[in-house]
């Protein structure tokens, strides 16, 4: 069986190998694809085309280590702080002390997010504010994940992504926060469940106390409904094509990109105290949302991509 979150990248793939006269096979439920040529044999795993090394695909999966990389090349990033869980902590002193991470939480008053240090889509991702909810976010991320990563939560006015091959860029968009505006009448949960789908709700339930869903905002106030910025919990995509903001991201994500040596990546750029700072890069492109509404574009990207990795 075909994994649904996988369906348009492995369409594409079939769609590119049939006009190119590729035999292809998936394994794994579509986790794993197998491309023959000829003589030439080719694989991509999950959303990765085999074109990065191992060691910048090993990085970019690495928030820590990317955010690390980064700053040592001199780009302004996001950092990243790695922690360990308790099987791994021992090799690495103070990796898994919570009191260490409370230590973060007392220097950053705003509150830290709490995110899977290898995780992708916005999975457990957590704002914590209190020493509770810092011990229950890890608690349940290294349930599941052998490490965590904790950054400072900083408001940010703006996400783009940029999809670069080969230090060109193929796609620049933002990420648009579903928002709402108030009526001095209905709750926000109200307007909420009027404007929203239901997996932004879901997010949106996550992400307020009740009391702020229950609150009634003022006539002509507009309220976002996430602080976060990802596809997966509701953002919706828009293309940038030009300006000095496509410009100034895409400058950014090619520095980035040579920094970890990646050829084939999506690089997330953030806008923070009105500058440009990278949020994280990515070595598997997944573009299933954009691809709902600009297939064509993303078709295109994908081949560029495949194009080089049978160059």
């Amino acid at each position: 069986m075909v994994l649904i979150s996988q369906r348009i990248f492995l369409e594409t793939i079939k769609k590119y190998c049939l006009a190119h006269d590729i035999a292809v096979e998936m394994r794994s439920g579509g986790w794993l694809v197998m491309m023959r040529r000829g003589a030439e044999r080719r694989l991509a795993i999950g959303y990765d085309l085999g074109l990065n090394s191992a060691v910048a695909h090993q990085v970019a999966s690495d928030k820590a280590a990317c955010a690390e990389v980064l700053t040592a090349a001199g780009i302004d990033a996001i950092p990243h702080t790695l922690f360990l869980g308790p099987r791994h902590s021992p090799h690495i002193p103070g990796s898994g002390s919570i009191d260490t991470m409370a230590q973060l939480l007392d220097a950053h008053p705003r509150g830290l997010v709490v995110k899977p240090n290898e995780g992708t889509s916005g999975e457990l991702v957590c704002r914590v504010t209190t020493r509770a909810q810092l011990e229950t976010a890890v608690a349940r991320i290294l349930a599941e994940y052998r490490a965590l990563a904790i950054s400072p939560y900083v408001e940010i006015d703006d996400e783009i992504r940029v999809v670069l091959l080969d230090a060109r860029a193929l796609i620049v968009y933002s990420k648009t926060r579903p928002q709402v505006t108030g009526d001095g009448v209905h709750s926000l949960r109200e307007l909420a469940q009027r404007a929203a789908t239901a997996e932004q709700l879901k997010a949106i339930t996550a992400d307020f106390e009740a009391a702020e869903l229950n609150a009634i905002p003022p006539a002509g106030e507009r309220r976002l409904l996430n602080w976060r910025h990802n596809l997966d919990a509701g953002a919706e995509p828009v293309l940038l094509t030009d300006g000095a903001t496509h410009r100034a991201c895409v400058a950014l994500a090619l520095k980035a990109a040579q920094a970890v040596g990646i050829r084939f990546a999506s690089i997330d750029v953030v806008r923070v105290d009105g500058g440009w700072k990278v949020l994280e890069v990515n070595s598997g492109v997944k573009m299933e949302a954009l691809g709902k509404r600009h297939p064509a574009l993303v078709e295109a990207a994908y081949h560029a991509a495949l194009d080089a990795v049978f160059a």
